[in-house]
């Protein structure tokens, strides 16, 4: 954790301010500040629209009675490369570009949906459901039912 920690706050801002200088070197000091305006900029307008078309996918999903599990898994991502993108830097706003192209979110979710199904099954990782949270049905239509046993998901994913 300490190294993650170390990556985020340490690492990656001395490579972006090490990429800036390089880049304003060559390229001068306004070009430089256009850049990462303009990248910012046309990263938010990005991510507001991929951002409303997965806000749409979600409710026509849930609309049919349907987990959007694919579609929040997008909108996570999503919302992880606004952040990125706003955040003044090349090397941010390659990682927040990258996770705005469908495939490439594509193969995120399914190599976190591995990786979170492989914790599970070593036991670094744990998902606590409290039964009191859920009713099986409204009151008075048979709520005092108890809760169906919880189903085990198949190993590629809610979407398998």
């Amino acid at each position: 954790m300490f190294w993650l920690l170390f990556l985020l706050f340490v690492a990656v801002p001395t490579v972006e301010l090490a990429l800036l200088v390089k880049i304003g070197q060559t390229v001068g000091l306004l070009p430089t500040v256009a850049l990462v305006l303009g990248t910012g900029a046309l990263g938010a307008w990005l991510a507001r629209r991929q951002g409303l078309g997965v806000l749409g996918t979600v409710r026509t999903e849930l609309a049919a009675g349907r987990m959007p599990a694919s579609a929040l898994g997008d909108g996570i991502l999503i919302l992880f490369a606004a952040a990125v993108l706003l955040t003044p830097g090349v090397l941010t706003d390659v990682v927040g570009f990258l996770c705005l192209v469908p495939a490439v979110r594509g193969g995120l979710k399914r190599w976190l949906w591995n990786r979170f199904q492989t914790k599970l099954q070593r036991g670094e990782a744990q998902v606590i459901i409290d039964v009191r949270d859920y009713r099986t049905a409204p009151d008075g239509e048979g709520g005092d039912r108890p809760p169906s046993p919880p189903r085990a998901l198949p190993p590629g994913g809610p979407e398998s």
